[in-house]
């Protein structure tokens, strides 16, 4: 008998994702915020450091689904 398929995505479908995530999408968000702060022009470095800071923490937010649990051992392997 086959066992019921847990919903979501499985632990090395999960870091095949962030690995994604990391290396393609961060890269690019990081170039648009700058485009992005260059089009605004140069505030004073505080407003600047508030803004990237921010930044940082907002690109992450959709993808915690998919880091959550990455760095852990397969719990479906014995």
């Amino acid at each position: 008998m086959s066992t019921p398929a847990k919903p979501g995505l499985s632990l090395k479908a999960r870091k095949r994702w962030s690995l994604v995530i990391l290396l393609v999408g961060l890269p690019i968000y990081i170039v648009a915020a700058v485009t992005v702060m260059n089009w605004l022009g140069r505030p004073s470095i505080l407003i600047e450091l508030l803004v990237y800071l921010a930044l940082g923490i907002v690109w992450a937010l959709p993808f915690r689904f998919v880091f959550r649990g990455v760095g852990q051992a397969d719990p479906d392997q014995s």
